[in-house]
């Protein structure tokens, strides 16, 4: 799962270090909304506004582990 999130926002967002430890920082507001999208189609979740917190998008381990969660609900 993580290799195909990072290949699904590497293609959207290609200037954004998705390697960062703080990536969220490096993201604004349509780079968020671009993440929620792209993550709500590949896996049938439905993510809002309020799961894109710094600590959800903090890195892709978080990312990670936020669609995990939403899969399970």
């Amino acid at each position: 799962m993580k290799e195909r999130i990072i290949e699904l926002l590497s293609a959207a967002l290609p200037t954004v270090d998705l390697e960062s430890d703080f990536l969220f920082s490096e993201l604004d507001s349509l780079g968020v909304t671009t993440i929620l999208m792209l993550l709500s189609e590949e896996y049938g979740i439905e993510l809002e506004a309020k799961d894109a917190t710094p600590k959800n998008l903090q890195s892709i381990d978080a990312i990670v582990k936020m669609v995990q969660g939403k899969m399970k609900v």
